[in-house]
């Protein structure tokens, strides 16, 4: 029988011990795997409509010629009275999901979006990552949000529309149970980037069918820039009309009420 240098054998007995603890310190290194990066994408929009088809909605019929205008992140007294100004001249009514914290800085803002026509619906209080939350962070973001609105405008809305369009498949189950309606849609301006008019025009067109819901906002970060938003309106407003379409609320889209 062949014999091993005493050195060699300790060697070999010290090689899994090192190699143990690379890897150890190999894991340590890495980032933690939360429960939510496990579920930031829980359900592919397509799967919650095909699921949940009377909560989750991207779109209405597209059998007949009508679109919704529907702007996020109001209340903001920089962009929001000039979008409603514009909305007023043309005689259009559109859908404004508020942000709770927001709402509660500036009610008379909220009671106007109500007195000319518009529909409210609920955006959470404070812009967070719905997939990121607990079941009850996620339900005081609506409960807070809705109350605040409840007092000003004296209704609770229907719709929701989570932030960045993103939502956990529980909390449209627990919508459902509660009679809300999930908003998202179906053409994006993206005109959160401050996109020029020419920019946001050509984005809406690309995706824009009957029965869209088109994402626009009506409020803004620090910074952002939504003039872009408020000179396209009125040429987006002219075009869809010169072209046969019926700008609705989302509750006359989806043919349900604004109040829940």
């Amino acid at each position: 029988m062949h014999r091993w240098p005493a050195c060699f054998l300790a060697l070999l007995l010290l090689c899994p011990l090192l190699a143990a603890g690379a890897n150890a310190e190999a894991a340590a290194a890495k980032p933690a795997i939360t429960a939510a990066d496990h579920h930031a994408q829980d359900m592919s929009w397509v799967r919650l409509r095909q699921r949940y088809p009377e909560t989750f909605v991207t779109n209405g019929s597209r059998s007949s010629k009508r679109v919704a205008l529907t702007f996020d992140d109001a209340p903001d007294p920089r962009f929001t009275p000039q979008i409603l100004d514009i909305l007023k001249e043309y005689n259009v009514k559109a859908t404004f999901f508020v942000i709770g914290y927001k709402a509660q800085k500036h009610k008379d803002l909220v009671e106007r979006i109500h007195r000319e026509g518009h529909v409210i619906g609920n955006h959470s209080f404070n812009h967070p990552e719905f997939t990121k939350l607990t079941a009850a962070q996620f339900q005081k973001q609506i409960g807070d949000t809705e109350q605040i609105i409840d007092e000003t405008v004296g209704y609770k809305p229907r719709f929701i529309r989570p932030p960045y369009g993103e939502l956990m498949s529980s909390q449209v189950r627990w919508a459902r149970r509660h009679n809300y309606t999930i908003a998202n849609w179906d053409v994006d301006s993206v005109d959160w980037k401050s996109s020029s008019s020419e920019t946001i025009l050509r984005n809406i067109r690309r995706t824009l069918r009957s029965g869209s819901i088109v994402l626009q906002h009506a409020g803004g970060g620090v910074g952002e820039d939504l003039s872009g938003t408020i000179k396209a309106l009125p040429a987006l407003i002219e075009e869809l009309e010169e072209e046969g379409y019926e700008l609705v609320t989302l509750p006359v889209l989806l043919g349900t009420e604004a109040a829940k």
